[in-house]
């Protein structure tokens, strides 16, 4: 007969349950559900054209080397641990929704449901743009295949470009609502959590206004994922000769370093009114 498993690690939970849930849903709102906000309204700045997408995506990276150490301390390890700790929760939480269908235990579920929703999207939406890694070699072995698509100085038409065909749109679309959903219902629970709602009626107004917030929210990731969609190969051709244009101006003001690993390997033309794609090949 095998020994049974040591309850070591489960106790550790057990006994720092207050505070590990309390920072759990502190990160889901400060930095996560803040640089959702911020990343959905950059993305939708696409609708007001490539000039300005570019502009923010040029801002985003102007900290340089610094850049890595900021997406790793306020965005990669905090959702590390808020999406281990929300599968944990999620895995010892019990819902009675079956037997009680009030609107509080649907949304209990819907909240575990969206989170899992969001954890699949959200590591298949930084594999397919951003390619987990920078490493040459990595990259040389996902971007033939479509992974890593995204170059921050050609921003709107390699964001464009990944976007072509259905999947990927139909992807973003459900992956992007189940992160809106999950972030204002978890407003809601936090609110809960830290104790600034616990009577109905607050509960009620809270909840009014987490509806309204994402509702909002929705709104401006829908534009930003029409904006990223609906371009056709003409306007990605007309991204491009912006970004480049843009990219020249740019290094020679000292605005950014000179950085070509950032731009697209690809170069987009309009010739006779047809979209002539040119493979770049550098030159020694």
């Amino acid at each position: 007969m095998s020994a049974p498993a040591s309850p070591s690690a489960h106790s550790f939970f057990m006994r720092h349950e207050f505070a590990i849930r309390r920072i759990h849903s502190l990160l889901g709102i400060v930095p996560l559900g803040l640089y959702m906000c911020v990343h959905l309204t950059t993305n939708a700045s696409l609708i007001s054209g490539s000039d300005m997408f570019q502009r923010a995506v040029y801002l985003i990276h102007s900290p340089g080397q610094l850049l890595p150490v900021i997406e790793w301390g306020g965005i990669f390890l905090p959702l590390l641990f808020h999406a281990i700790i929300g599968v944990w929760i999620a895995k010892t939480g019990r819902s009675n929704s079956d037997h009680y269908k009030f609107t509080n235990n649907r949304r209990y579920v819907w909240q575990r449901v969206t989170g899992i929703i969001a954890l699949v999207y959200l590591f298949f939406h930084v594999l397919h743009l951003h390619g987990w890694l920078h490493a040459h070699v990595w990259l040389s072995v996902i971007q033939p295949i479509g992974f890593g698509a995204f170059s921050p100085y050609n921003a709107a038409s390699s964001l464009v470009q990944a976007m072509e065909g259905y999947l990927w749109p139909a992807f973003y679309l459900v992956g992007m609502l189940a992160c809106v959903y999950h972030l204002a219902n978890g407003l809601w629970t936090a609110g809960i959590t830290w104790g600034l709602w616990i009577s109905p009626n607050a509960q009620a107004r809270a909840s009014k206004i987490c509806t309204v917030f994402g509702v909002l929210i929705a709104f401006i990731g829908t534009t930003a994922w029409w904006a990223a969609v609906a371009p056709g190969e003409k306007e990605i051709a007309e991204y491009r000769q912006i970004e480049d244009r843009m990219y020249e101006a740019s290094v020679e003001s000292g605005w950014i370093p000179e950085n070509e690993e950032k731009r697209s390997k690809r170069d987009t033309q309009i010739t006779g009114g047809e979209v002539v794609e040119i493979e770049l090949v550098e030159t020694e």
